[in-house]
């Protein structure tokens, strides 16, 4: 059974514009976390998958991660769900019940299809009830006589239009006959709701002039012959069990929910920030505001005191551990725990977690290794994707960052799943490597992370290929692009790691500021491509040569 959007999520989720090696280590130890019996975890996302991922994830029948495009904090991270609502031709008798049972100060109204409609709050209907008992206005109610029956338990004798809701003026019947009959001559009788005692001669002439409903009040049965009257003229009789008084002040209540709740008052998205609706919150009624998806269906409502408490989510980190790559927001929710293999960088957090950082080539081992540290059976799609996962992020165990645990996990999995090696990796690198039709924006993004280092801010992107003269035909294309990333996040540089799977080098393409790229002193092969023979690992290659570069242009 899945868990619903209100209660508390736990999202397992790798870097932006994730690689491989990231999305596959959230699925993989979502999956793990619920076999421990965390059902409310959820792998997801915070980028689009690679190529290469979604062909891992295809082959193998694993639904991808979830996407989330960042976690600033929303109002579905806040709102109550469990509230009770009230449907729009419900009495306000029973409204106004409901209000008081549940203590609460707002209640709101849906349509058939369970859609906002309005919200009944106690400032709205004292406005509407004291326009209604004006002394220099006649009384109007709008009701039907299945409401006016309810709420008043009368028992019905003659009733005709049963559903009909429509504005009826009222006449208490408290008056000598003539002056009665001068009272009902002023008003339409088919639309006119008469509240009368035992008296035939009333009873009589609201009948024959054909009023809407007749109300006898007292429990008083009515005159003999003046029921097959009513049939005849279609006249409604209800015998009131009140007297005349608590009669006349109950009928106000049968009045739909409707007449009475505010239709001005506005719901919130579910997607809406919090930072949008806390001052629409300051303002409205009871401090409180329904909360609808995008089809307009009530989800909930949201308070100013929701906004100040713990949100419904919650964070594991996988396959990195640094604020800049994390998705966006990630700093206003609590961390439970980071599984990595990356350098650890400076990020704190509010509370004690647990924190996985090994010297591995992928997270995928790691999150396989503990599967067998707690005895958990790996299911066969999951340990496939786990596989790939080593096997994407190690150049198929090829890269510098390769290690003998990595080695060995591949192989216990590859023996689990049945799948060789050598045939899985050429196909997870022909995968990789098509950049056919895509732009150069895309290919930068899908695997693109922000560092500091020294004051400095730089990306580096990284892309794997059978062969690098596709992207060096391009070489404008991609350099114009770099650029814009650059002057886009105030970087010192972008570069982008071409590396060749076949030769198992690279080159680099960088746009940098004039004075930084005049200050690298690596191989050059052409304007803005530099020679990186035998790097193959951002990580472990590539990045101390960027830091040491960095710190001697700071030196300089």
């Amino acid at each position: 059974m899945g868990i619903t959007e209100n209660e508390k999520k736990v999202y397992v989720i790798g870097h932006r514009n994730p690689d491989t090696d990231s999305i596959v280590s959230a699925a993989a130890y979502a999956a793990f976390k619920q076999a421990q019996g965390m059902s409310n975890c959820r792998a997801a996302r915070a980028g689009k998958p690679t190529p290469q991922a979604e062909y891992i994830f295809n082959r193998f029948g694993v639904t991808l991660p979830e996407f989330l495009s960042d976690l600033v904090p929303k109002v579905a991270h806040h709102y109550n769900g469990d509230i009770d609502t009230i449907s729009e031709d419900t009495s306000l008798w029973e409204a106004m019940d409901r209000l008081e049972r549940n203590r609460t100060r707002v209640l709101p109204v849906v349509d058939a299809r369970g859609r906002y409609h309005s919200l009944l709050h106690y400032s709205a209907f004292a406005q509407k009830v004291l326009k209604m008992i004006n002394p220099k206005q006649k009384t109007m109610i709008q009701t039907s006589i299945d409401l006016l029956s309810t709420v008043l338990h009368t028992q019905a004798l003659v009733v005709h239009e049963p559903t009909v809701v429509k504005k009826s003026p009222v006449i208490v019947a408290a008056a000598e006959y003539g002056t009665f009959t001068e009272h009902l001559a002023a008003h339409i009788p088919e639309n006119t709701l008469v509240i009368a005692g035992d008296r035939e001669d009333i009873q009589r002439h609201s009948i024959e002039r054909g009023v809407r409903a007749l109300i006898v009040t007292n429990g008083t049965t009515l005159a003999k012959g003046l029921r097959e009257e009513a049939e005849r003229r279609g006249v409604s009789i209800l015998i009131s069990p009140y007297d005349t008084a608590s009669t006349s002040l109950l009928i106000i209540y049968s009045m739909p929910v409707t007449s009475m709740s505010n239709t001005v008052v506005q719901p919130v998205n579910r997607n809406d920030t919090a930072r949008k609706v806390a001052p629409l919150l300051a303002d409205a009624p009871g401090k409180t505001l329904p909360v609808v998806d995008d089809d307009g269906a009530l989800l909930g409502v949201i308070s100013e005191g929701d906004l100040y408490r713990e949100p419904n989510v919650e964070v594991i980190m996988v396959d990195h551990n640094e604020i800049s790559q994390a998705i966006e927001g990630i700093e206003n929710y609590r961390i439970l725990e980071i599984i990595d293999h990356h350098r650890i960088g400076t990020m704190s957090t509010r509370n004690p977690i647990t924190f996985i950082n090994k010297p591995v080539g992928a997270t995928s081992t790691i999150v396989t290794t503990l599967y067998q540290e707690y005895r958990i059976p790996i299911r066969p799609e999951i340990a496939a994707i786990l596989l790939c996962g080593i096997l994407a992020d190690t150049l198929v165990l090829q890269s510098a960052t390769t290690t003998d645990i990595d080695r060995s996990t591949a192989e216990y999995l590859a023996n689990i799943t049945n799948l060789d090696l050598e045939a899985l990796g050429k196909d997870l690198m022909t995968a990789a490597s098509n950049i056919a039709g895509r732009t150069a924006s895309e290919l930068i993004d899908q695997d693109l992370k922000d560092y500091e280092e020294a004051g400095f801010s730089f990306s580096v992107s990284q892309i794997e290929v059978e062969d690098p003269h596709g992207i060096l035909s391009r070489k404008a294309e991609f350099v114009e692009e770099l650029d814009r990333r650059r002057a886009k996040g105030g970087h010192l540089f972008s570069a982008l790691l071409v590396t060749d799977i076949t030769a198992l080098s690279s080159l680099l393409l960088v746009a940098a500021e004039r004075n930084f790229e005049q200050a690298v002193a690596l191989p050059k092969q052409e304007e803005s491509v530099f020679v990186l023979r035998d790097v193959v690992s951002r990580k472990k290659q590539l990045m101390p040569i960027l830091s040491e570069l960095v710190e001697k242009y700071v030196e300089r």
